[in-house]
C-alpha cells in the first residue's frame, strides 16, 4: 500500500480533531455574548475587554454574511444594556434609539477588517481592526459623550500598561487591545506553522512586553518625588432641609409663592451654612488647600456676593486656597445656571471663576450659561493649581491645557451616581497619567480619590460606604511633562492615516476567497 495517502489521511484527520472547536461560528458568537456582558460597564472584567473582540471577530471571519452581522447586532443590542445597565442617564424612547445607534457603530471596526483584509498582506491585515477601533473612537471622543466609549478605559487599575497614557493618549491602549483579535484570527486560521502567524504573534507579543517594561520602569526609576500639600474635599451633607427641583424651578421662573421663596432660601442658607463650618473644621486640621462638590452651594445670583464675603473672610482668617463650587441661579433667564468653582487665595482674594465647560447633555446642558472653554490656572505656594469640573474630564482635548501649562495640582469637583461609581472617577484619573498633573476628585455621590501623576491611589472615600465622610490626602505639588502632553493625539492620527492607507493599498489589489 502506498504511504503517502495514508500519511494524508491522517495528517487530515489529525488537523480535523485539532480545530474541530476552531470552525464553530456559532460557539464563538456564544462565547462573545457571554464575554461582553462583563467586557465593559458595570462589572468590567479587564481580561474580558481583550477577549470578546476576539471572539466576534472569529464568527465574522466564518460568517461573513449579512446573516453574520446581523446576529452580531444583536448580541450587542442584547448584551449592552445589560452590561451598562444604570449607565446611560438617557429618558424614555431616547435610550433604545442610543442603544441602537451604539451598537451599530460598535460593528464598523469588524465591518471595515472584512472589507479589506481579504485584499491585503495577511500581517499588514492585522493592523486594520485596530486602526478603524481607535479611528472611530477617537471620532466619537468630538461628540457630546466625550471619551466614554474609549476600550482603553476597560484596563483601570492595571498602571503599568497605563503608564503608555503618557505617551498616547488612549489611542495607544485602546490599539494594543483591538490588535490581539486579528492576530488570535490569523493563528486560529492558519496555525503557528504559518510564517505570517508566527511574524504577527511575535510583534504583538513584542510590543506588550516593551509596553508593560517601559511602564513598569517609569514607575519604579521615576517616582513622585515632589514635597506635598494637605487637600481636603468634601461634599453637601445628606441630612438638612433639601432643594428639591420642582422648588427650584418655581423660584427660578419667578412663580414660587411667598412661602416657598422662604423655604427655598432656608433650604439654600442652612447648606452654605454647613459647607462654611465644614471648611472651617478641615482648615483647622491643618488642611492648606479645600474645596466641595460639584454645585454643592445653591445660591440666587443675587445672593452670590454675600456668600463668596464669608468665604473670602474664612480664606483669609485660616491662610488657606478655597475652591468654592456654586449652582448659581438667575430668575428669569433662559440660561439660568452658572455652575462653576470660584478660587480664593490666603489673601481672600477671588483669583479666578471657572465655569463649567462641557455640562452634562440634557437639563444641565439646556440650563447652563456657556463657558468660555478655556480651563484656569493658579501660581500658588504650593505650585500649580488648576480646576475642570466633572464632565470636563471626559474631554482629553480640553484638559490638555493642563498638561502644557505645567499643572501640579488639579481639582476636580463632580457630581456621579450609583451606575458610574466608580468607573468616572478612574476615568479621570486616566487624565492625571496623560497630562502628568497630580488629581483630586471630590464627587457628590460614588467615589472621591486624589492620585498622583502616575496614577497610584492617594487616598479615597465612597459616598455610598462612608457618607458625610471628607477626602483628606497629601498630594505632590509638582506634574511632570508628558509626551502626550506635548505631541498631543499624534497617535491617533496616525492610525487615521494608516487605515487610509491601507484601504488605499487593499482597492488596488484584486480580491482573494
Amino acid at each position: 500500500m502506498d504511504p503517502a495517502p495514508v500519511a494524508t489521511s491522517t495528517m487530515i484527520t489529525a488537523a480535523t480533531e485539532r480545530r474541530w472547536w476552531v470552525d464553530r461560528p456559532w460557539l464563538w458568537l456564544a462565547a462573545a455574548s457571554l464575554l461582553f456582558l462583563i467586557a465593559d460597564g458595570r462589572n468590567t472584567v479587564a481580561a474580558a475587554a481583550w477577549l470578546a473582540p476576539v471572539c466576534l471577530l472569529r464568527f465574522l471571519c466564518l460568517r461573513p454574511s449579512w446573516g453574520g452581522f446581523a446576529a452580531a447586532y444583536a448580541v450587542r443590542l442584547i448584551t449592552l444594556p445589560i452590561a451598562e445597565r444604570g449607565m446611560i442617564p438617557v429618558p424614555g424612547i431616547f435610550y433604545y434609539i442610543f442603544i441602537a445607534v451604539i451598537s451599530c457603530v460598535a460593528l464598523l471596526p469588524y465591518a471595515v477588517d472584512r472589507a479589506l483584509v481579504p485584499r491585503l498582506r495577511p500581517v499588514i491585515g492585522t493592523l486594520v481592526f485596530p486602526a478603524t477601533m481607535v479611528t472611530v473612537q477617537f471620532l466619537l471622543g468630538f461628540g457630546m459623550h466625550g471619551s466614554w466609549d474609549s476600550l482603553a478605559y476597560t484596563q483601570s487599575g492595571d498602571l503599568p500598561l497605563l503608564q503608555l497614557l503618557s505617551v498616547t493618549g488612549l489611542a495607544g491602549l485602546t490599539f494594543l487591545i483591538a490588535w490581539l483579535a486579528p492576530v488570535a484570527n490569523l493563528v486560529l486560521e492558519r496555525g503557528l506553522d504559518c510564517r505570517a502567524s508566527r511574524v504577527a504573534s511575535i510583534s504583538f507579543v513584542s510590543v506588550c512586553l516593551m509596553v508593560v517594561l517601559g511602564g513598569g520602569l517609569r514607575l519604579a526609576c521615576f517616582p513622585t518625588a515632589s514635597r506635598t500639600v494637605l487637600v481636603a474635599s468634601f461634599s453637601p451633607a445628606n441630612s438638612g432641609p433639601p432643594i428639591n427641583s420642582r422648588l427650584r424651578d418655581r423660584v427660578v421662573r419667578g412663580i414660587a409663592t411667598g412661602s416657598e421663596v422662604a423655604e427655598f432660601n432656608s433650604a439654600a442658607q442652612a447648606g452654605q451654612n454647613y459647607l462654611l463650618q465644614r471648611t472651617a473644621v478641615e482648615a483647622q486640621a491643618g488642611a492648606k488647600i479645600i474645596f466641595w462638590s460639584e454645585g454643592a452651594a445653591t445660591v440666587l445670583q443675587q445672593d452670590e456676593p454675600a456668600l463668596l464675603r464669608r468665604g473670602q473672610a474664612l480664606a483669609a482668617q485660616y491662610h488657606v486656597y478655597l475652591g468654592m463650587t456654586l449652582s448659581s441661579w438667575t430668575p428669569g433667564q433662559a440660561r439660568p445656571l452658572q455652575n462653576k468653582l470660584v478660587l480664593i487665595d490666603p489673601s481672600g482674594k477671588t483669583v479666578w471663576q471657572y465655569l463649567k465647560a462641557h455640562p452634562t447633555p440634557g437639563p444641565e446642558s439646556a440650563l447652563s450659561v456657556p463657558s468660555d472653554g478655556k480651563l484656569r490656572f493658579l501660581d500658588s505656594h504650593y505650585g500649580r493649581i488648576g480646576a475642570a469640573i466633572c464632565y470636563d474630564m471626559d474631554f482629553p482635548r480640553l484638559i490638555v491645557h493642563a498638561g502644557t501649562h505645567l499643572t501640579g495640582i488639579l481639582l476636580s469637583p463632580a457630581s456621579d451616581w450609583r451606575g458610574i461609581d466608580p468607573r468616572h472617577t478612574e476615568m479621570a484619573s486616566f487624565r492625571a497619567i496623560e497630562e502628568g498633573f497630580n488629581l483630586v476628585r471630590q464627587a457628590n455621590a460614588g467615589l472621591s480619590a486624589a492620585y498622583d501623576y502616575q496614577g497610584h491611589r492617594l487616598a479615597a472615600v465612597d459616598a455610598y460606604t462612608s457618607p458625610n465622610a471628607a477626602l483628606i490626602a497629601e498630594v505632590p505639588t509638582q506634574g511632570t511633562l508628558t509626551l502626550y502632553s506635548i505631541l498631543g493625539d499624534w497617535f491617533a492620527y496616525l492610525c487615521i492615516a494608516a487605515l487610509l492607507a491601507l484601504a488605499t493599498l487593499a482597492w488596488r489589489r484584486p480580491g482573494r476567497r
